[in-house]
């Protein structure tokens, strides 16, 4: 009997990036700090739409370059292993995918580290010319419904998926999936999570999935 293989769902705000996100780092080369922080509280506490985040942060972005999204980038706090994690699963013969609310220009630079897809949401062309598109921004319930789209493409059931998050956009892709690992996690995965993980590497947080297959 062959091996049941595993789609790994993989956020990137707070996940995979420990304490900060894509639109922070790449505030902080605008020297937009406080502003990206004063927005980030508004999504955070106040219920701030995904949609509205982005023409927003599209207005504090006006001048943004592509070498400043390649700084941020760079300079972003990720975690350890993230590479080693990716190719262990594909070694195993397994699907890894990440799936972000933020810009498809940032997210999509995570291909070059091993990652069979990458999802973010759908943002004009550096440098801006065109206005943010409402209807391409990524909502929490979004990563479900690309999640399934992902499964129809690789051949794997989503109760055969695994999803890694931090915070209440991926509530709604936990309580989708079987098995969920909640990395450096906010009080809203509580109780969704079947495993939970603080600290600075990867690996350490695959491991637990792993131990038990």
């Amino acid at each position: 009997m062959a091996s049941v293989r595993r789609l790994h769902l993989f956020d990137l705000d707070g996940t995979l990036i420990r304490g900060s996100a894509a639109a922070v780092e790449i505030s902080r080369q605008l020297g937009l700090d406080a502003e990206i922080a004063e927005l980030e509280s508004e999504f955070l506490s106040l219920g701030l739409a995904t949609d509205e985040f982005a023409v927003r942060a599209r207005e504090l972005w006006a001048g943004l370059t592509v070498a400043q999204v390649s700084a941020a980038f760079e300079g972003a706090p990720w975690l350890a292993g993230i590479r080693e994690v990716w190719a262990d699963i594909r070694e195993r013969g397994d699907y890894c995918a990440v799936v972000s609310l933020s810009p498809d220009f940032f997210v999509s630079r995570l291909l070059g580290w091993g990652v069979h897809a990458a999802h973010g949401s759908r943002w004009p062309v550096l440098p801006f010319t065109e206005p943010v598109d409402r209807a391409g921004i990524l909502t929490p319930a979004s990563k479900v419904e690309i999640a399934g789209r992902l499964c129809a493409e690789f051949g794997v059931r989503m109760d055969d998926c695994v999803a890694y998050g931090d915070s209440m956009s991926d509530a709604e892709i936990f309580a989708a999936v079987p098995r969920a690992v909640a990395v450096n996690a906010d009080h809203h995965l509580v109780g969704l999570a079947t495993h939970t993980y603080v600290g600075g590497d990867l690996r350490e947080a695959y491991e637990l999935v792993c131990s038990q297959q």
